[in-house]
């Protein structure tokens, strides 16, 4: 097994702690906390590897005052992790692609992968907030979480049109030493385009990666399923039902053999994460780690993230379910308890998908960065160990 960590970038709320939140929409941290907070994701990928973690993920994300996601650029924080450290492999959880120019990110992998000597990994997703996608996206691909109906389809439909066509962009520039691209989005080089020695008609990205490229997309539906077994993509699941987990998890390898030809060992290009907070007894964790549990959702569940999760019809539930606690530790989607607890729920899903690699995510927001820490310690000390 192999084991990572995975941070939003939270600022400390006392609120939270205190138990009397704030409404999201109310919160605004000030520019030295979201300093801080940024500081302490880089402390804490030193600490990851001296904890024996194998792998350290940062999300991207943009214009959140509220402080719940505060890395903007995660690459570049995570070239100045691999500066210091030795062996922990980065990554993101994810680089929100239809926000870049697919060339500038491809660039600015490739410039981390050789830093890294080889330990970064490209991470990439959909988005999320339309704040960002609307106000970065060079083709406004929207997920279309704030609609329904026929225009949530259609705006979901344009977003996978824009992610496949950037995503075939980034892959072209790394795996080829020249390349020209023609789509319905781009044309690379323009036409017409001309330099010293006359028309340009291929591009070089530089500097093009010396090491091997591993990609890994967040996924949450059939389709991106489907894609992401289609084009070679490992896939990484979170906040969803374990049984939905599991026949997703499943279909990929059957699809991808169908693709490439290749059986794939149990858990091989399939990442799980699980928010876990661990306590010496049962009711701590489930005050403590309730907490940021609840704040969790007070930022996400406008978003549908809530849909992973299985409703009494055995379908996935509605949309605007708010989860509790319980339905989500229930669900195997959240593990918060004793060490033997949080061990417990590793265990089912390490027997139930043959996982070969975990992520937990320990920090909850409202959390400080100081019970993170000691949530990474907990983890490496009191619950791996008592897993087969």
């Amino acid at each position: 097994m192999r084991y990572g960590v995975f941070f939003f970038g939270s600022v400390e709320m006392p609120d939270v702690l205190a138990g009397n939140p704030l409404p999201a929409g109310q919160r605004r941290a000030t520019r030295q906390q979201v300093w801080q907070a940024t500081q302490h994701l880089v402390d804490l990928g030193v600490r990851a590897e001296e904890l024996g973690f194998d792998s350290y993920w940062l999300a991207e994300h943009h214009f959140q005052h509220e402080g719940y996601e505060i890395v903007p650029n995660s690459l570049m924080l995570q070239s100045h992790l691999v500066a210091k450290t030795r062996s922990i492999q980065v990554g993101a959880m994810f680089n929100i692609v239809p926000q870049w120019h697919p060339l500038r990110l491809a660039e600015d992998f490739s410039t981390l992968l050789n830093l890294s000597g080889g330990r970064a990994v490209l991470g990439v997703g959909r988005g999320t907030v339309p704040r960002e996608l609307r106000s970065l996206g060079m083709h406004q691909a929207d997920m279309g979480y704030l609609e329904s109906g026929a225009k949530r389809d259609e705006v979901d439909a344009h977003n996978r049109k824009v992610f496949a066509e950037y995503m075939e962009v980034v892959r072209t520039a790394l795996d080829n030493e020249t390349f020209s691209y023609k789509g319905e989005f781009f044309e690379l080089p323009p036409a017409g385009t001309h330099g010293p020695d006359g028309s340009v008609d291929t591009l070089t990205l530089l500097p093009g990666p010396l090491h091997e490229v591993e990609i890994w997309q967040a996924v949450t539906s059939p389709p991106t399923l489907g894609y992401a077994a289609e084009v070679g993509h490992g896939c990484v699941w979170w906040n969803q039902y374990h049984g939905f987990v599991r026949d997703q998890w499943e279909r990929y390898a059957e699809l991808y053999q169908q693709h490439h030809d290749i059986a794939l060992s149990s858990g091989a290009k399939r990442i799980l994460v699980l928010p876990v907070h661990i306590a010496d007894d049962h009711e701590t964790a489930w005050r403590v780690g309730g907490a940021g549990h609840d704040e969790f959702w007070n930022l996400l569940a406008p978003f549908g993230w809530s849909r992973g999760y299985r409703g009494d019809d055995g379908k996935p539930a509605a949309p605007g379910l708010v989860p509790t606690l319980q339905q989500s530790t229930e669900q195997k989607m959240w593990a918060v308890g004793t060490p033997e607890e949080v061990a417990e729920t590793v265990q089912h899903h390490k027997d139930s998908l043959g996982l070969e690699h975990l992520v937990v995510f320990p920090h909850f927001p409202g959390h400080t960065y100081a019970m993170a820490e000691e949530q990474m310690q907990r983890f490496r000390e009191q619950v791996v160990p008592l897993l087969r």
